[in-house]
């Protein structure tokens, strides 16, 4: 199939008017044939695809020629011209799920309008107040589209100079012939699409696609993906139905689940037909409708995969040139003339519910690439989409796919665009549309007076209807600056429709209190609850819609009014009552809360009170009784639903409606959080306070307490429980419109009265206040003004702590308190004042003035009813009759007289007193009644003092009495102007005096109370001085020990600079410093002295593998121990083992038990998971529970004093060379004795021929022996469970005590424990001694001191084994066959292994024996110079290769001696020459880990105090101190000098190593000194280049561009894709996922990742645990964001980054995990392993 093919058709063509039909059915009939002749052919193989070969197939016989045929040209050619001549200006990127989306706080016109990462790297945007978030999936990228920002709408990247060419000539590329070819081939092209796509037939193709094959048997079981079954399930399916392996069962559902559809079997129509049913029967259980299964003919699955193709085919045209995308889109708008049908577009939109997951992902990228890059077409479309609204609507909610996959997830790009919002608004009545979608999707829930109720609501239903709510949502978010007619018209007929569906949930879902019993089933309230937070946003919109047109909002409160009313009328059957009380009456209809229905949803009443407020603030309100008359108002109608509600909530707070269960209680929480008030509690109060000002204040309050229920108790005398709390609501003013305050006041005072709790974090504040419906809380514009924030430390976050001078905003009695916070705040208050030594009385503060609408409030304060109310309660308080009343109620009583004052006072100093018609002082002062005892309320207040229950309240009394007096002097001076100034000022001078009193009153009970402590001590003393003279024997002599004591330290610290006590090793070591070590179990709590022959004492311990130190992470390690050989250790310290210790002290026997107790207890209880591994040893250490899975056993170290004449006379003696000798001779005797017939290839040792060899072979033992240590039985039973634990951790391998690998894994755990702890100080830039925390230093004392006892629980035969092939690294006569490189062992190892082993050469038949104190100080002398020695020859021979860097030549001795020492070397190795000065350098920088490391082994292998210099951190200092504690000269060369004989031989070996050779050749690389030291990777500053990265991040093992879940690797910066199937590997026959294997190399198990979209770190440790941990990313306010939930820019906090940092080198990961473990048990259903 050529182009010709389709040139044939141009003849047709070109003989006919364009817009002729029959040249498109000529182009369409040959497209159609070609197709027909090779679709099925390339895919014919469905079963397993070969996605590469189909690709190129379509490429070669389809798209290539139709390409060709449209361009006229070399396609590829073509497009890159295309491609060069410039880009949209629109981005248009669509987002996949999990990407990261940002979003301007500052320019973004609202929360939708986002741009991808890179539009926002190269925007303005990246220096403003941003968010990121993860996207759903769908969402589209906003750059280049002015309509979305207020600043900035182009990144750089998109601006039009931004491209090599300028933009006009863009479009010059399309000419008339391609216009023209483009017009022929995308309508056939788009027919087709949509024909296959909607095509039903399942067994026939249409019949023009059929023409050139016979029809063969050959069909397809095509699965379908749904959201309701599991992965698993599905795959249960399959492999029963299909008979198929696990393996085969996942890769069909992966694909299922990615593609929408696959085919499962392949054959005749009847063996598919039976799979199907199979498949249905197996997927079909109680609760699951059967999986939708499908039987295709092989060629109709082959074309609807083609039209995919060719989808996306048209997805890339569309991106190079805007004339294609108009083309497209006039084609797929065109509807045929004449006939019904919908055009192109609608049609795939309808279909679209029907479509699988792929077709449907192809169809909304093709509206993306067209429809949404085209401004105009972007309106046409919106007005199609709009035209279908509600069948869509419809199709998504009875769909089972997500919102993501479905064609109305479209609606936000378009109603978010304001022109379009408003266009649809006038021309299509789209509020009008979505409101009565809205009510037809949910008809079922609707009862029969028309009122919702969703009892029994289907979740996954209403999770879909709010996506209708949403719509609305967005059509609102922007609202009009200009209003005509016609929208005002439209809008209103939206509003209207909208109050509809206020009305059908207008007192919906009534509740009676339960009476008698309890209820038994609780209702189902959170849909109607949650429905009432979606609408939240919305009232509040359209309320500000209404808002911004005098006109409107005037007749829009006509509306409402009307609905209100409408919905009023009801139930008005009852006649009304009368109620007097002193002298006023109030007529109304009996109705109680208590006994009647009553409902807490009263959105309509809620609205009116809104839009009421909003007049009010407009001053639109002047005009209200032009719109509703004075008799139609009915307030008191208006005011008795909320008021019915807040009487209900008052009742539950008073415990009446216990038996109505846990609903209504989660309502009222509902009615008075955050989400819902501003629409129900604060607009019930609201409505309150209109009635409050339209209402006389007698008849208002009568009213009010007949509907709480207390009438009876202030007519006659009852006891009554509940409280008159909505007096206190009328006063609440801080709402703009209600009185003269801004938001941003009332913010302020909402932040001031959190803070007054205690201080809170930013993210706590910003949860605490209401949101707008851009999702702002409008906090940051106020905050600095009320407070001051705190930077946090290394955890917790940052807080905002309130400033002083807002303290005196503080009301008690807050109307957004809770009841705990009312009193937690009114704690912190009065705990404030007492500290500050002020009187406690907290009087509210003086309040905003009314706006004119609603001046009339204050009036409720001062009428008859209240003052009756007022006084009766304080007489009860004052007459002690405790049944009748409760603190709470006198501190709101005097809360009311607080605030009555302060409003006159106000009123006073502001106008003259005349005018002031407030009369509170007056009706306060006056009597009640005529009677003779009659009080008035100041006297009652006066006699409060009195009340021995009322103590606390004393300063608010005093301070209420203080008003009092001055508002009298107010007014009876007002008549002078000046008296009155006068006059302010006394009555703060009464204040000060009064106050002054009260000062000096605290200050005389402090004294006292001072001068009682005082008399106190001194007979405290009187006591001690009586009993140390009657004891005073006893005082003498400890202080004379003591005395003693301090004169020997003070001795020794000034005795001579060379003290003989401040040596580890040789001749002159000084004495061992032993004290008595007394321990307490912390199990039985029993002291115990720790000795060699008592019971053993525990401390407990975790070792685990750690590559904290490795030098080489490409290194792979070792998964089972099984053959390893762990006696040397490789320089790069691949992968060691870590003792740890708690610290904590144990018996033995103690241990055992409490192990064993907790095995028991986990036998009992199996189903439970446990957090620790018995199998391996492991439990929680019972003190401070972290994770231990051994215990080290206590050995006490032997105290060794070296006789100095002995020391002296054995120093003429052994040298060096002589030492050698014997030991040689000692090794050589052991082998010939030992050879039973298999001969220990020993090389023949030089005997100097000094007569008897048997006496040779004991001369080890003549310079000094003692007997063996004796270890108590159970010492010895923990040193081998201890070792035997080393050994299976270490190694991975079953425990087995008799191994001869146990005693290597000893030296080595110990060896590697010492450089773990020396490279830790030195990270944390400690000294060497003195600075280890008691954790470290106890764990280490125990371990070292282990290590050399645990020689004697092996045969001596193996330790001398393991000594011989150690010292085969050391000594120049020696040299096995497994004797590695010089350069592949790690010297401090070999020191360990080699002093810990040498006493095994002291070892007879007959007796148990070990060197003496001279023996073993010259043999770890020697030891340590021989390895000191292999040391300093590594360093040379890995420094050889560097080249120098500038440097002074420095001629000093070391330098000349380095050089000398050099040039020997060079003979051997014929090298070139280095200088010396050079090497010298490097070995002095490169020795100092080593040195560091022999001195805490020495010091705590024979406890020999260190020199003062290693207590404190010097550089130059600390190396003179090592050499002289380890007996080395500073000058390290002499060694080699001193030693010349003995050593020459030795680097003649070394020298002539092949690998030595090798390396100074620079063939292969030896490892530099000093090692560097590892640390976590540099992470960047900013989050969002993290984000980069993993945005860029491609998964190298799929080839789809689904995203995955990147996550970081701390240790070495892999990127890995976490959770994810591509991903997981086979290891040792467990699936793995790819941290959980990467962590078994990178860190031997244990590993640290970031997980990038979470921003969360994951712990974890081997293959079942893991953790959580904070990030060490932080927000400006200190606080981290996991999940990205907030959004706000994040930084790198150095500090808790370096925490991260010390958790992996302090070994303290595990101990993380299990602490996190223990503290939140449910992680156990995540599945650690496929992490």
């Amino acid at each position: 199939f050529l182009v010709e093919d389709f040139k044939g058709t141009e003849v047709v063509k070109n003989s006919r008017e364009i817009t002729g039909n029959p040249w498109f059915l000529g182009f369409y009939s040959t497209f159609l044939q070609c197709l027909a002749k090779h679709v099925p052919n390339i895919y014919s193989a469905e079963m397993d695809p070969l996605v590469e070969k189909q690709e190129e197939m379509v490429q070669a016989a389809i798209l290539y020629p139709l390409e060709c045929y449209l361009f006229g040209e070399d396609p590829d050619v073509f497009l890159e011209k295309l491609q060069q001549s410039g880009t949209s200006q629109l981005c248009g990127k669509v987002f996949k799920g999990g990407e990261t989306t940002y979003s301007c706080r500052d320019c973004a016109v609202d929360p939708t309008c986002v741009l991808c990462i890179d539009c926002f790297q190269n925007s303005i945007h990246k220096n403003h107040r941003y968010k990121m978030h993860s996207s759903t999936g769908g969402g589209f990228c906003d750059c280049g589209d002015t309509e979305a920002w207020k600043a900035g709408p182009l990144c750089s990247k998109h601006e039009p100079g931004a491209s090599s060419s300028p933009k006009e000539n863009s479009e010059c590329q399309l000419n008339e012939e391609i216009m023209e070819h483009s017009r022929r081939v995308f309508p056939s092209v788009i027919k087709y699409i949509v024909d296959m796509l909607i095509w039903e037939e399942e067994k026939e193709l249409p019949v023009e696609l059929t023409i050139s094959r016979e029809k063969v048997d050959s069909y397809y079981c095509v699965l379908f993906n749904d959201e309701h079954h599991s992965y698993d399930h599905v795959i249960y399916s399959l492999q029963r139905a299909l008979g198929c392996e696990l393996g085969e069962a996942q890769l069909h559902t992966t694909a299922i689940d990615k593609e929408g559809r696959r085919a499962v079997k392949a054959g005749h129509y009847a063996s598919c037909q039976e799979a199907k049913e199979e498949i249905k029967r197996h997927s079909e259980n109680v609760s699951q409708r059967p999986l939708h299964v499908e039987v295709l003919h092989a060629d109709v699955m082959a074309h609807q995969k083609f039209a995919l193709r060719l989808g996306s085919w048209l997805n890339k045209l569309m991106s190079y040139s805007s004339d294609f995308r108009q083309i497209f889109c006039q084609i797929c708008l065109k509807e045929e003339a004449g006939s019904e049908k919908p055009c192109f577009i609608s049609k795939l939109m309808l279909w679209d519910a029907r479509l699988h997951k792929g077709a449907r992902k192809v169809l909304h990228e093709l509206i993306f690439s067209s429809f949404f890059m085209e401004m105009e077409y972007k309106k046409l479309f919106a007005v199609e989409f709009v035209k279908y609204y509600k069948a869509l609507q419809k199709e998504y909610i009875s769909d089972d796919h997500d919102r993501v996959l479905s064609v109305t997830a479209l609606s936000v790009q378009m109603f978010t665009v304001p022109t379009l919002a408003r266009h649809l608004i006038e021309e299509r009545n789209i509020i009008t549309i979505i409101t009565e979608t809205l009510l037809e999707v949910l008809p079922e829930y609707l009862d029969k007076n028309d009122k919702f109720n969703f009892q029994g609501y289907s979740q996954d239903k209403l999770n879909r209807v709010y996506s209708v709510i949403f719509d609305l949502r967005y059509i609102l978010v922007s609202k009009p600056t200009v209003w005509t007619d016609h929208l005002r018209e439209r809008f209103l007929e939206g509003f209207v429709s909208f109050l509809r569906i206020l009305t059908c949930m207008q007192g919906m879902e009534e509740i009676k209190r339960q009476i008698g019993q309890h209820i038994e089933v609780d209702p189902d309230w959170e849909a109607a609850i949650a429905i009432q937070m979606q609408l939240k946003n919305i009232l509040l919109m359209f309320q500000e819609w209404c808002a911004s047109d005098e006109e409107l909002l005037l007749r829009s409160y006509r509306e409402c009014h009307k609905a209100v009313m409408r919905c009023s009328t009801n139930g008005r059957s009852r006649e009304k009552t009368v109620f007097h009380l002193c002298g006023h009456t109030l007529e109304s209809r009996p109705y109680r809360v208590s006994a009647d229905p009553v409902s807490i949803h009263l959105p309509l009443s809620r609205t009116l009170a809104g839009l009421h407020v909003r007049l009010s603030k407009t001053g639109a309100i002047s005009r209200l009784h032009e719109f509703v008359s004075p008799e139609e108002f009915q307030v008191e109608l208006l005011v008795e639903y909320p008021l019915r509600c807040l009487v209900l909530v008052a009742q539950v707070a008073a415990e009446m409606w216990r038996r109505n269960g846990l609903s209504l209680i989660s309502q009222v929480f509902y009615y008075q959080d955050v989400k819902c008030r501003e629409e129900m509690y604060d607009k019930d109060i609201i409505m309150l306070q209109i009635g409050a000002s339209l209402m006389d204040p007698n008849q208002f309050l009568l009213l009010i307490l007949q509907r709480y229920e207390l009438a009876d108790a202030f007519k006659k005398i009852k006891p009554t429980k509940d409280q008159v709390s909505s007096i206190f609501f009328c006063w609440e003013r801080y709402v703009p419109g209600i009185s003269n305050v801004t938001k941003e006041d009332v913010i302020m005072r909402e932040i001031i009265h959190l803070l007054c709790i205690e201080p809170m974090a930013h993210s706590a504040i910003t949860k605490s206040l209401p949101e707008n419906e851009s999702n702002e809380t409008g906090l940051e514009n106020v905050i600095d003004k009320v407070a001051t924030f705190k930077k946090p430390g290394v955890s917790g976050h940052g807080v905002y702590e309130l400033k002083d001078e807002c303290l005196k905003e503080f009301n008690m009695f807050f109307y957004h308190y809770t009841k705990t916070q009312h009193s937690k705040a009114e704690h912190t208050q009065k705990k404030r004042r007492k500290q500050e030594n002020r009187d406690e009385a907290l009087p509210p503060p003086p309040p905003p003035d009314f706006s004119p609408a609603f001046s009339n409030v204050v009036r409720i304060l001062n009428c008859d009813v209240m003052m009756h109310i007022l006084r009766t309660l304080l007489q009860r308080a004052v007459e002690l009759e405790t049944h009748l009343w409760t603190e709470a109620m006198v501190q709101m009583v005097l809360h009311l007289l607080s605030l009555g004052l302060l409003e006159e006072k106000q009123q006073l100093q502001k106008s003259p007193e005349e005018e002031v018609t407030f009369d509170f002082y007056h009706k306060a002062t006056r009597m009640g009644s005529s009677a003779l005892n009659a009080v008035n309320v100041l006297m009652l207040v006066e006699k409060l003092k009195r009340v021995p229950q009322l103590e606390a309240q004393k300063d608010t009394v005093n301070w209420i009495l203080q008003m009092f007096d001055m508002v009298k002097r107010l007014r009876e001076k007002s008549s002078l102007a000046t008296v009155g100034a006068a006059s302010g000022s006394e009555a703060t001078k009464g204040d000060e005096s009064t106050q002054d009193k009260e000062k000096a009153e605290r200050k005389r009970k402090a004294e006292a109370a001072r001068l009682h402590r005082q008399k106190i001590m001194a007979q405290m003393s009187a006591l001690q001085r009586n009993f140390i003279e009657t004891h005073k024997l006893l005082y003498e002599n400890t202080l004379e020990a003591q005395g003693k004591d301090d004169a020997i330290m003070e001795e020794e610290s000034t005795s001579s600079a060379i003290d003989y006590s401040r040596i580890a090793l040789g001749p002159k070591r000084g004495p061992s410093v032993i004290e008595k070590e007394v321990l307490t179990c912390i199990l039985c709590q029993e002291e115990q002295e720790v000795k060699l022959e008592s019971a053993a004492m525990v401390l407990s311990a975790c070792v685990q593998k750690s590559t904290a130190l490795t030098q080489n992470r490409s290194r792979i390690l070792e998964l089972s121990g099984d053959t390893l050989d762990p006696l040397f250790m490789h320089p790069d310290l691949p992968c060691g083992t870590h003792t740890g210790s708690c610290g904590h002290v144990m018996h033995a026997a103690c241990w055992q038990k409490y192990f064993e107790a907790i095995q028991l207890n986990f036998r009992q209880r199996l189903h439970v998971e446990q957090i620790f591994d018995l199998e391996n040893g492991e439990y929680l250490c019972p003190l401070c529970k972290s994770l231990c899975n051994t215990v080290i056993p206590i050995v006490p170290l032997q105290a060794q004093k070296i006789n100095s004449e002995d020391a002296e006379a054995v120093a003429q003696i052994l040298s060096l060379a002589r030492w050698l000798e014997i030991v040689t001779v000692r090794i050589s005797g052991y082998s010939v004795k030992n050879a039973k017939g298999e001969k220990q290839s020993l090389p023949p040792f030089t005997n100097k021929g000094t007569g008897n060899s048997a006496l040779e072979f004991h001369s080890i033992l003549s310079f000094g022996v003692q007997s063996s240590a004796k270890y108590s039985s159970s010492i010895k039973e923990m040193l081998i469970l201890f070792a035997t634990t080393i050994y299976r951790v270490g190694l991975k391998v079953a425990p087995n005590e008799a191994d001869s690998r146990i005693p290597m894994m000893t030296w080595s755990t110990c060896a590697f424990t010492i450089q773990c702890i020396e490279n830790l100080l030195e990270t944390e830039g400690k000294p060497l001694f003195g600075s280890l925390q008691n954790r470290q230093h106890s764990g280490l004392k125990a371990l070292v001191q282990f290590a050399a006892a645990q020689r004697t629980t092996s045969p001596q035969l193996l330790i001398q084994k393991h000594l011989v092939r150690l010292l085969g690294v050391l000594l120049p006569n020696y040299k096995g066959e497994d004797t590695p490189s010089l350069l592949e062992v790690d010297m401090f190892h070999v020191l360990v292994g080699t002093v810990l082993s040498f006493p095994s050469l002291y070892w007879e038949d007959a007796v148990d024996l070990q060197p003496s104190s001279v023996s073993s100080a010259y043999n770890h002398l020697y030891l340590f110079h021989l390895t000191t020695l292999a040391h300093i020859m590594q360093i040379v021979i890995s420094s050889a290769t560097e080249s120098p860097t500038a440097h002074t030549s420095d001629n000093s001795e070391e330098a000349q001696s380095a050089q000398s020492f050099c040039r020997e070397v060079c003979q051997y190795t014929s090298g070139q020459d280095i200088p010396g000065w050079l090497v010298w350098d490097c070995v002095k920088k490169g020795i100092m880990p080593y040195l560091r490391c022999a001195a805490l082994f020495f010091h705590y292998l024979l406890g020999v105090s260190p020199p003062e210099e290693l207590l404190q951190v010097s550089e130059e200092g600390q190396f003179k101190a090592l050499c002289s504690y380890l007996s080395l000269p500073t000058n390290l060369f002499q060694l080699f000098h001193e030693y010349w004989d003995t050593v020459n031989p030795l680097l003649q070996r070394w020298c002539t190593d092949p690998v030595v050779l090798s390396c100074l050749k620079g063939k292969s690389i030896a490892i530099r000194y000093p090692r560097k030291r590892n640390h976590l990777i540099e992470l960047p500053e900013d989050y969002s280049c993290l984000l980069n990265q993993a945005s860029q991040f491609r998964c190298p093992r799929s080839s789809d561009d689904e995203q995955k879940h990147p996550v970081l690797c701390l240790f070495c910066g892999a990127m890995l894709c976490s959770q994810n199937t591509c991903c997981q590997e086979l290891v040792n026959g467990e699936e793995l996922g790819a941290c959980t294997s990467h962590a078994l190399q990178c860190g031997a198990g244990v590993c640290m990742f970031l997980k990038i979209r979470e921003c969360k770190v994951v712990l974890i440790e081997g293959k079942t645990r893991g953790c959580l941990y904070p990030a060490p990313y932080l927000d400006e306010y200190g606080e981290t964001d996991p999940g990205l939930t907030r959004g706000n820019p994040l930084h790198l906090c150095q500090e808790r980054y370096r925490k991260l940092h010390l958790l992996w080198q302090q070994h303290c990961i595990i101990e993380e995990i299990a602490r996190s473990q223990e503290t939140n048990q449910i992680f156990f259903g995540f599945n650690w392993q496929l992490l």
